[in-house]
């Protein structure tokens, strides 16, 4: 998994006693630097988890490390503006034919001066921005809702999030389809970003307002009947589990937790209880399928795998290990070599696979994935084809109804 561990252990194989007791505290910082929050050593490694008497939970420990630094004021004014991403999004939204030229890859005179600028590695892939936002672009009446659908009594808001809304809105217009396909009545809204970007830093306050904010702003949604469901396993998660942890005493948070799913989730329930629409076409090629570690971090099951099974004859491999990527982790110059490292046994498999479609439910991991594919291939003097996008798995039921309509393609 992520390379806290290896840091940990060789700090307690080079102490006088062998044993952690013979660790200066002074010296864990590299170890707390190291965790990607994806919370898999809780949820799949660790033996000290709950109910043993330890009580042990990593992340969380790592995440109190992390508050503290930032009270202190132990983080970078950089790193604190980098967690903006509301008005990062928006900005370079409005200057995108500048911002993507800016930081494309082949451009390295400007990826040097931006990794002096900000720390981001020069060579680490970063996400397109888009002038008309998610929520600027949809219209309601462009998904022909189907109300004849057997979920057509369901009712759901699309929280839009900031990578959806800013970096990739096609994604969030491809699940607004399905959904308006089987029969869900849909609106967008982003009040505010989930604070993930800020919990990363330990900036508990910011993720507290943020949380409060969005709670504050779904309520009466939720009071309408309405569902609430998140476009990235990230935002989902910490809708569901981080914001009830943070604010225990508030309704509102406590009622979103509730209410909120997973876009996988919530349209595998459709299919559990009243059944898709049944006029999706074949997908020709494999698909593989990553499953994200803030997905797996739900206990909600392989849901990405269940969707993509929904589609007719679908040939799906799964791939269940960590890209590297850790939001904004992957991305820093301190960061980036490891994070492609921690990520090799997926590239790997997928290029064992060799499926037509990689698909990853969080889009930052998807992203590395194909950049740790390129470098592979680089560095075995091999070429393989690498696909040019690593969609949402719904992007892909989408187009599995287009081909429906359309014929197979």
């Amino acid at each position: 998994m992520c390379d806290s561990f290896p840091r940990l252990f060789d700090l307690i194989d080079n102490s006088e006693t062998l044993e952690l007791d013979g660790v200066d505290s002074r010296d864990f910082k590299p170890v707390v630097d190291a965790c990607t929050l994806c919370d898999m050593c809780y949820l799949t490694k660790c033996p000290y988890v709950p109910p043993h008497e330890f009580n042990l939970d990593v992340p969380h420990l790592m995440l109190r490390y992390r508050a503290v630094e930032y009270k202190k004021g132990n983080i970078g004014v950089v790193r604190k503006q980098i967690a903006n991403t509301d008005r990062n999004g928006r900005i370079a939204g409005l200057l995108s034919l500048f911002s993507n030229w800016f930081t494309k890859l082949e451009n390295t005179f400007t990826r040097r001066l931006l990794q002096a600028l900000t720390g981001i590695h020069r060579g680490a892939a970063i996400p397109q921005f888009y002038r008309r936002t998610l929520c600027g672009r949809v219209n309601l009446n462009s998904f022909l809702r189907n109300e004849r659908a057997t979920a057509a009594q369901r009712k759901a808001i699309v929280y839009g999030t900031c990578f959806v809304n800013y970096n990739d809105p096609t994604m969030g217009e491809d699940a607004i389809e399905v959904l308006a396909r089987n029969g869900v009545q849909t609106k967008v809204l982003h009040p505010v970003c989930c604070g993930m970007p800020r919990l990363e830093q330990g900036d508990i306050s910011m993720v507290s307002k943020n949380a409060r904010k969005v709670a504050q702003t779904f309520r009466p949604w939720i009071d309408k009947g309405y569902d609430i469901v998140a476009l990235t396993p990230s935002c989902a998660l910490m809708m569901k589990f981080e914001w009830p942890l943070i604010l225990p005493d508030d309704k509102d948070v406590e009622l979103l937790s509730k209410s909120t799913s997973d876009i996988s989730e919530y349209i595998v329930d459709i299919a559990k209880n009243e059944g898709l629409s049944n006029n999706m076409g074949q997908l020709k090629g494999g698909i593989t399928v990553h499953l994200a570690c803030h997905a797996r971090a739900q206990n909600m099951g392989q849901k990405a795998v269940e969707l993509l099974r929904l589609i007719p004859n679908a040939d799906v491999n799964v791939v269940e290990r960590c890209s590297g990527h850790g939001g904004s982790w992957g991305m820093m110059k301190e960061n980036f070599e490891t994070a492609l490292k921690v990520g090799k046994p997926v590239v790997r498999k997928v290029i064992e696979d060799a499926p037509k479609y990689v698909v990853s439910e969080c889009p930052l991991a998807g992203i590395h994935i194909l950049q740790g594919m390129e470098s592979m291939a680089k560095n075995k003097n091999k070429s393989s084809a690498i696909p040019e996008h690593a969609p949402h798995p719904v992007q892909l039921m989408a187009r599995a109804y287009r081909n429906g309509a359309n014929g197979d393609v």
